[in-house]
């Protein structure tokens, strides 16, 4: 089994749970879990910023003498858009679930920077379609480039059914500045967290460099991550089945600045029509099924 495809735990309620240093990085900690009504995690977020997605359910934060509640939570992945909820470092915090079979993701990276906190709603959520023809997407900014925040970067991408996503492929494994001081190429790590609509449902990625010293192709079914420490790392919906993403990134910048495979560059551009299956998913889909 590849080193970069990592499967949820017999732990059906931390069925996630992975440090930088077990992934061998260093900025990126993951975890994702399922929470009962009124069950809680309490924690200080030490000398770490922290991003908790919600994937299903409702939850309320309380932290800095505030009080965040989401109320209008998704069922799951495809029936809305994310909420994120952004802590700063030091900071206290109670989480408490508020709907059965709460399904959260929380990231954490190391920080020396004060932000602050915030509920990132799903109305707030700039919503992008990429490429075009079979290889369109969508995708929900929630911690986007030039969020309040140090080094956290994090994105939701849903994939229709037989498509390619984060195609044509790039990396963003080396750092790069113009003459001019522009940013062209941040060094971030990354992880994808997918889900599926359908239990059987799979997609296939594919994560390599120029020069082949790594090159692996997996198949990544519901509740799997894939890690991304370097290369270019394209995405196909397996057919019948939409996948979903969540992408969580930190590294150099928070930015999403990168360099596209240039064996690919033709195909910008190329596209003849937009998928009418998009989107996927919209805010006011929200609440209506949790």
């Amino acid at each position: 089994m590849s080193d970069l495809l990592i499967k949820p735990s017999s732990d059906t309620k931390n069925y996630h749970s992975l440090t930088s240093e077990q992934a061998g990085w260093t900025y990126l900690n993951f975890e994702a879990k399922v929470l009962d009504t009124g069950e809680q995690i309490s924690r200080h977020t030490g000398e770490y910023e922290y991003c908790i997605v919600l994937l299903g359910g409702n939850f309320k934060v309380e932290a800095d003498g505030q009080v965040w509640e989401t109320g209008n939570g998704r069922k799951d992945v495809f029936t809305g858009i994310g909420h994120a909820m952004y802590l700063s470092r030091n900071t206290d915090f109670i989480l408490t679930a508020q709907s059965p079979d709460t399904d959260i993701a929380i990231c954490w990276v190391k920080s020396d920077e004060d932000h602050p906190p915030r509920m990132k709603r799903p109305e707030e959520a700039a919503i992008e379609y990429r490429g075009g023809d079979n290889a369109n997407r969508q995708i929900n900014s929630l911690l986007e480039p030039g969020f309040d925040c140090h080094k956290i970067v994090c994105v939701e991408v849903y994939t229709p059914s037989g498509n390619w996503s984060s195609f044509p492929a790039h990396k963003h494994d080396e750092r790069k500045v113009a003459e001019d001081g522009t940013l062209l190429e941040a060094n971030l790590e990354e992880i994808y967290f997918y889900k599926i609509d359908k239990p059987q449902g799979y997609a296939i990625q594919q994560v390599y460099t120029d020069d082949r010293s790594l090159d692996e192709i997996v198949r990544v079914k519901h509740n799997e991550a894939v890690l991304i420490p370097k290369g270019y790392h394209p995405v196909v919906a397996g057919h019948g089945y939409n996948v979903y993403y969540l992408n969580f990134l930190a590294g150099s910048d928070q930015s999403l600045a990168n360099t596209s495979d240039p064996d690919h560059d033709w195909i910008y551009g190329s596209w003849k029509g937009a998928d009418p299956r998009l989107p996927i998913v919209t805010a006011e889909m929200n609440g209506h099924a949790v």
